[in-house]
């Protein structure tokens, strides 16, 4: 039996007689009860028309009963000569002229009608488009991805003019639930999404051999519909309520789910009810349903990199569009990673950068990768270990550490206080003027310089024109030659050390020209360390 009260008797009626689908009628009757709409759809159409036909052979069983009264009052002293007429409730079956009761057949053709009716409201999508037919669709579209997943979410996308539809029927039944002392409103009905879900899912889990379908998931799959017959139902709204659809670079219509919602908020009934049939037109056909999407959530590693190459960028090096390097530490990385995970893509990110110049040693420098769309979600330690040997035989300009799966929130810490971790530097410096060991002896005793350094020429094309301060922690020096010697710095992140050097024609100082009275180069640069303890070590 359906959860329905006598109340509910006329709503259904006139909702049934509009040309909504017996699902629907479910929602406007605000019946939350799931499984009422798991029901066979033609069973649950049988039920309402029962449901309201007994209402229908009382009225007639009664009036005929009225009648039959009255005409017994004004004619009991009379003799009857004729045959009995046949009881009223047996005529009120028979009959189906003066009563509007059917005959069997009669209800059958009906009935048959009724449910190859595509819904005025959902438009099919709570008919057919809600059966075993399309679960098998997007359970075989989940398993052609070979995802990796434990359990799905499933997310509906549904025509914005269903909303226009629903507003339509929601006003024509509006009065009569006043009449009936029905304290109900509009967000209470049952959402089309919401009952299109409770069908489905459990449909599409069994095709998936049992896989839970929940409201949180890392792996999403979606479904879509369109209706292009009652694309233009919304298509008033756009004059009635203009500063509701904002035309953006990113929408192909302005007629977007939220922007319809947001109108039909505004509009008064007089107003809906003058630009759009009160209850909507009858469509001809149902809503197509688009290509199931499957997306996984992203999946985050994290490790550390040396790159013992001067001839290798972080990055994709392409300047006016053209390459200038054949390769860098993010492709060489990334190509491994992205196999392994079968991931649709990836953003790459580091603490910091050096240039293609400049080789990163010691424990190297931490990165992260989030992987798009991965369909393997998880490797096991072993696995993530055989990873980072393939890495690291791939190529002698690189070699990776500390290979691990981490979460979106743990990314976060890599960038935490960057500036205020510190990095370790060698440096292979020229002087122009010859010098011996005791003339650089007095670098090493000082400590904690500030730098004032304005944006250098060589990044300016990227970076913001400003005057950033930086502190030279240490320095320590190992004399080489008369024009050559080794310098050590243990600086603040951030710090630009070509500049600190050659001094970028005057725009950072002090620097090391200013220090030594004389003009100084750098030729080459390692990086030593990045005193970030993210991520966690991982023993070898």
């Amino acid at each position: 039996m359906l959860p329905l009260k006598e109340k509910d008797k006329p709503i259904v009626q006139k909702l049934l007689s509009a040309g909504c689908c017996a699902r629907c009628v479910l929602r406007f009757c605000c019946v939350s009860v799931q499984a009422a709409y798991r029901k066979p759809q033609q069973d649950t159409l049988k039920e309402l028309q029962a449901f309201i036909s007994n209402t229908e052979n009382s009225k007639s069983q009664e009036s005929a009963a009225a009648q039959s009264t009255e005409e017994n009052n004004k004619s009991h002293d009379a003799a009857v000569s004729e045959a009995p007429e046949d009881p009223p409730s047996k005529r009120a079956k028979l009959d189906p002229s003066g009563t509007g009761a059917l005959s069997e057949e009669d209800a059958a053709v009906k009935l048959k009608d009724e449910e190859s009716r595509v819904c005025v409201v959902c438009l099919g999508i709570l008919q057919e488009l809600c059966g075993t037919t399309h679960a098998v669709k997007i359970a075989e579209t989940v398993k052609a991805g070979k995802y990796e997943f434990d359990t799905l979410v499933l997310s509906v996308s549904l025509p914005a003019q269903l909303c226009v539809r629903e507003h339509s029927c929601w006003l024509h039944v509006k009065k009569e639930m006043r009449e009936k002392s029905m304290a109900v409103d509009k967000d209470d009905l049952i959402q089309v999404k919401e009952a299109f879900k409770w069908v489905i899912q459990g449909l599409v889990a069994k095709e998936l051999g049992g896989v839970a379908v929940v409201t949180r998931s890392l792996f999403e799959v979606s479904v879509g519909f369109t209706h292009p017959e009652t694309d233009a139902d919304c298509h008033f709204l756009a004059t009635t309520c203009a500063d509701c659809f904002r035309p953006t670079k990113n929408k192909q219509s302005v007629f977007t789910r939220m922007a319809v919602v947001k109108a039909l908020e505004k509009i008064s009934d007089a107003i809906f009810l003058k630009h759009y049939a009160c209850p909507p037109a009858q469509p001809t056909s149902s809503c197509s349903p688009q290509d199931v999407q499957c997306l996984h959530m992203s999946v985050f590693i994290a490790g550390r990199y040396n790159k013992f190459s001067r001839s290798l960028p972080q990055t994709p090096w392409v300047i006016d569009g053209e390459r200038r390097m054949e390769s860098s530490v993010e492709e060489l990385i990334a190509a491994h990673v992205l196999s392994s995970f079968i991931a649709d893509g990836f953003n790459f990110s580091s603490s910091g950068r050096e240039d293609v110049d400049v080789r990163t040693l010691g424990n190297g420098r931490p990165f992260a990768m989030e992987l798009l769309n991965p369909h393997r979600s998880r490797l096991s330690k072993v696995e993530m270990k055989q990873l980072q040997e393939t890495i690291n035989k791939s190529s002698d300009k690189i070699r990776v550490r500390d290979l691990q799966i981490v979460s979106r929130e743990a990314m976060s810490r890599m960038k935490e206080g960057e500036e205020e971790k510190t990095k370790s530097y060698t440096a292979l410096i020229w002087t122009q003027k010859p010098i011996k060991s005791e003339d650089i002896a007095f670098i090493d005793d000082i400590k904690d310089l500030t730098l004032d350094q304005k944006t250098p020429l060589r990044v300016l094309h990227r970076r913001a024109l400003a005057v950033r301060q930086r502190v030279v922690h240490s320095m320590n020096t190992r004399f080489l030659d008369s024009h050559h010697f080794y310098l050590g710095l243990k600086t603040q992140a951030g710090t630009y050390i070509k500049e600190f050097v050659h001094g970028d024609f005057g725009r950072t100082k002090p620097n090391l020209c200013i220090l030594l009275k004389s003009d100084t180069d750098i030729l080459e640069l390692d990086v030593e360390s990045v005193d970030v303890d993210w991520p966690p070590s991982i023993p070898e």
